[in-house]
């Protein structure tokens, strides 16, 4: 599994909107206390979405998208000169795995 969330970008996102003490429960999931408030709430979801939606990809999944590409061009390559398929289909069932973890859960 990989982070889609940046912590720095939650972290500011907390100091804008006046949340405190954030601290990360388990992976993607944020937890920090609203202004005012005594017990700590996640992080709304439509928040989340909002942040990535301006920041983009994280450095991990940029990272996973790049691998993606190269071992796909490096299969093909391979496939020409060895005339065999099967670097090819361990291409696939790489990019099949990164794609259904650049996938956001719901949360």
């Amino acid at each position: 599994m990989m982070n889609h969330y940046a912590i720095e970008w939650i972290e500011a996102w907390c100091l804008e909107n006046g949340w405190t003490d954030l601290f990360v429960e388990r992976r993607n999931n944020f937890w920090a206390f609203p202004p005012g408030c005594v017990m700590p709430e996640p992080i709304p979801t439509h928040v989340l979405r909002l942040i990535k939606a301006e920041k983009g990809q994280t450095k991990e999944e940029k990272l996973w998208s790049i691998s993606a590409i190269l071992g796909t061009v490096v299969a093909v390559l391979s496939t020409v000169f060895l005339k065999c398929p099967m670097p090819l289909v361990l291409a696939f069932a790489f990019n099949a795995v990164t794609v259904a973890q650049l996938e956001l859960e719901d949360a």
